[in-house]
This record gives C-alpha cells, structure tokens and sequence, in this order.
C-alpha cells in the first residue's frame, strides 16, 4: 500500500473507514487482484427474468493497433460490434434529455423483469436501446449459451456440476473461497485452496445433507479465465462486448473482471451493489439461483440508524428490526428465479442479493462503458467525498491532506482520481487510433478492430463528456497531473476535434 500518512491518523478514523482501511491493508482489498470493494464486494452479477412460465418474476500504454476490447481473455470468443447510426442518434439523444442526471436514477418502476427468449430476433441495438441506456435488468433465456464449452463439459447429463472433469482439468488451480456462515462487516472472510480440496469439501457437504462442521463455503472471484486452460469455455455475447472495464485491464495485462463462481445449495452472496457501479452479467453454467434485486435509490430506505446497509434483506431480524426506519417506504424488491443456462443483465447501481438454490455454477462478468460510465465518475466522487467527510479534522494540520484522501480512497475503492485519468486514456487513445483508421479508410471491420465507426464515435462522445467533468473538478485539479502524458485538457481538446470530424458519418 502507498504511504498513507501518520498512522495515528487511521486509528482515529471512523470505524468505517477503520474497516475498509485496514482490510485493504490486509489484502481484503487487493488491487487490482480482488476487484471487489467492501461496500460493494461479492462481484457476483444479479439477475432477473420476464414472463416465461418456468420463472417468478414476482414483485417483493497504447497498442500500436488494437483489437477490440483489448487482448483477448483464453476462455471466451468476442463478436464484432457495432451499432447503426440511428442508434447512436437515439442515444446522444437520450443524453442530452439527462442533462447532467445519472442515467442509473432514472429508470421506471418496475413489477417484473423482461425475459428474452429468442437469439435470432435480438439485436445488439434491440438490448442498446431498451435496457442498456434505460438502466434496465432483463434476463436471457438459455438459447444464448447452448453452445458453451462449459455447459457441455462442466455439467453431468442428470444437469449437476461434473466433479471429475473439473478435477481432471483444474485440480490443482488455487481457488478463492467465502464462508457464507461468517459475517465479516457487510461481506464474508475468505481462504485459499486447490479446487480439488474445495471439491472434496463439496462432496461432503452433500454427504452430510448439505451440512458441515467447516461452514458453508462457496468458491467465489476464481479468474480461471486468465487461465490458457480456460480457453474455450464460453463466447462472449456481443450485447456485453462493449467492456471497457476489461478493456483496460487486458491491455495492461494485469488482471480482470470476469469470475467463476461455485457452490453448494444453501451458499449465497450478501446485499451489495457492484463494484464501481458496474454492469454485471451471470450466467448459470449448471443449478438455480434467486436474486432479489432493489432498482438505483431503493437502497437508501433500507439503511439502519447509523447510516449502515443491511448484511442479509432475507433474514427475518432484518424483516422485524426498528433499527431501519425507512423499511416501510421500501418497495418490494424484484425476485427472479434464474435457471440453468439462462444470462442475467444487472444494471449499473441495482444493489442485489443472491442465493443457490441448486449446486450452481456461473460465470460472472463486471463491465464498464459508455453507458454506465458518468455512474462510475459519481461513485468515485461519492468515495472521495466520505473520506474527506472522515478526515476532515486533520485538514489545516496534516502536509499533503489532499494526497492522503486519494490514497485512503484507493485503498478503499481500489482506484483514485489519478488512476481514473488513467482508465479514460487508455480507452480513449484505443478509440482516437481507431477513429484514424477510419477516417482514413484503413480499418478492417469484422477481423481487425471488432468494433465499428458507430460504436467508436459514441465511445468517444462518451469520455469526452465525462472527461470534460473530470478536469474541472476541484478534486481533481490537485492531483499532480505533471507526469501525465498527454495532459486531461489536451486529451480533451483530440477528442473534441475528432467528434466535429468524425460529425457526418
């Protein structure tokens, strides 16, 4: 961790920031390893059907040419990407109507969740258009995924998790595992282990009717797709091809943002919404699972007196207890029963919880672009704002204070302010050196870049306008910018000028 500062300084912090302080100290926060943060942590992507009979939907550096979105993750095929320019039209047009709203707070009241049934009559400007930009969950039926290496391989003919494949194949990988029976703050203590130890477990776990001494464990934020024998075992669905979360982290080759996760009936994921306020996207690989998801603000009637989210909104002395006082002016929320094979969409900012109904296995992916990306700019603002709030008496007497609230920011949400420029340039030259092909009538669609005119000019509108938020704010402009290269103002000012080139097409 970076210098933070006098130590007495974190001793006298809040016991919020206490907790989140020095679990990041301790590895809770590992970055960019463990891309979950407290507040937000298990990253498990939320879910939610339509109107199917099977489901209750009941209310209660930059490369010198880059391919699309980054270098390529072992497990998972891409699709090439674009949208048509009447959809670009409809979405600048949709922004310019938020004038400066969060599109995550704006979005209608929802009693069920659209399920989608059919590929063949679903396009990606289909899912652009009625849920992406509106912020809207919908659920994809198991037709989306019946091609998967992991729903043939992974899964025994009778629909349960094949223990002997998985064994032969990834035995001996370290995995992640929670123990849903211990409450640590708002999340669950985690250990480490080989797969076949956890496998093991899981057996007994059954043996014993889904019962054990050791607790209930559940292999969560396993990054077996970084992993060459990974390759193959799903195809990236091209409505979530537009990630710039992985993106970025591919292209430095550091880590990523896609998970697997595994458990036994009975294990489950605590309240939270995801990290940076991310997309999130699950699919069932085998099992059930039941999500309960409250839409961007619900969350807030469900705070305690002190301020606090709940740890379990299932648990009846949650239901019962007079230490939330705004439960009563909380909507149900949506419940859906997620089957095998079938693909949950979570929106950026739907805090969820989740349970396995079944012995399940998923795969999850968070994702940023630029939809949800003036979102994350506001979270980070929001984190920033807490620390300040926190540590606010040591301001007239500590050297650097505003240096220390970004360091205590990371280490709390896993990026600061300086960091977040680092993101948007990233991203952004990728789509300037693509923008320039363009132009110049170099670029091959469908092998080359995977991603075309239309989606790259959005993507540019989409840093520019936060981006131009980002330079002129106050926080921001204390941060030592003397080393960036380019400088955010002239970063600015390219992407303005190819918008206005780049206007006609």
């Amino acid at each position: 961790m970076q210098d933070c500062g006098s130590p007495e300084v974190v001793f006298r912090l809040s016991p919020l920031v206490q907790q989140r302080h020095w679990h990041a100290v301790l590895g809770s926060f590992l970055y960019p390893g463990s891309p979950s943060a407290l507040a937000d942590t298990p990253s498990s992507p939320p879910d939610l059907p339509e109107a199917s009979p099977s489901h209750d939907t009941t209310v209660c550096p930059v490369p010198s040419r880059p391919s699309f979105p980054g270098s390529p993750a072992p497990c998972g095929r891409r699709a090439w990407l674009d949208m048509d320019r009447e959809t670009r039209v409809f979405a600048e047009n949709h922004f310019r109507r938020l004038r400066g709203r969060l599109p995550s707070r704006v979005c209608p009241i929802l009693d069920r969740v659209d399920f989608i049934e059919n590929p063949d009559s679903f396009s990606y400007s289909d899912f652009f258009k009625g849920y992406l930009l509106p912020n809207l969950p919908c659920v994809f039926s198991s037709a989306f995924t019946e091609g998967w290496g992991s729903r043939r391989h992974w899964v025994t003919p009778s629909g349960k998790p094949d223990f002997d494949y998985l064994l032969q194949n990834y035995g001996d990988v370290v995995v992640p595992v929670a123990n849903c029976g211990v409450q640590e703050y708002n999340s669950n203590p985690k250990e480490h282990m080989p797969l076949r130890d956890y496998i093991s477990y899981w057996k007994e776990f059954i043996q014993g009717h889904y019962s054990s001494p050791r607790g209930c464990l559940y292999l969560k934020d396993w990054h077996l797709c970084r992993d060459a024998s990974a390759k193959g075992i799903f195809t990236l669905p091209v409505y979530f091809s537009s990630d710039w979360l992985n993106e970025y982290w591919d292209t430095l080759d550091v880590d990523d943002y896609r998970f697997i996760y595994m458990g036994p009936t009975g294990t489950w994921s605590p309240f939270h919404a995801d990290i940076f306020r991310s997309f999130s996207w699950s699919v069932n690989i085998c099992g059930r699972k039941k999500w309960f998801l409250f839409p961007p603000g619900q969350e807030e009637a469900l705070r305690d007196c002190r301020g606090g989210l709940p740890y379990d909104v299932t648990a009846p002395a949650f239901l019962e207890s007079r230490q939330h006082p705004g439960l009563n002016h909380c909507s149900p929320p949506l419940e859906v029963t997620q089957e095998a094979g079938e693909m949950v969409f979570v929106p950026s900012g739907w805090h969820h919880q989740v349970h396995n109904m079944e012995d399940t296995i998923s795969i999850n992916h968070n994702w940023v672009n630029g939809c949800n990306l003036a979102n994350m700019w506001h979270f980070l603002q929001q984190e920033l704002r807490a620390v300040q709030q926190e540590v606010s008496e040591w301001r007239d007497t500590m050297p650097d204070w505003h240096h220390h609230c970004q360091v205590i920011m990371r280490s709390c949400s896993g990026i600061n302010f300086g960091e977040f420029y680092h993101f948007l340039k990233v991203i952004a030259e990728r789509r300037l050196l693509l923008a320039k092909e363009i132009g110049s009538g170099e670029v091959e669609y469908g092998e080359g870049s995977r991603l075309g005119p239309q989606q790259t000019i959005f993507d540019i509108s989409r840093i520019a306008e936060v981006l131009a938020s980002v330079v002129v704010n106050p926080d921001f402009q204390r941060v030592d910018t003397s080393m960036l290269s380019p400088q955010p103002e002239d970063l600015l000012q390219q992407l303005e000028e190819v918008m206005a080139a780049m206007e006609s097409l």
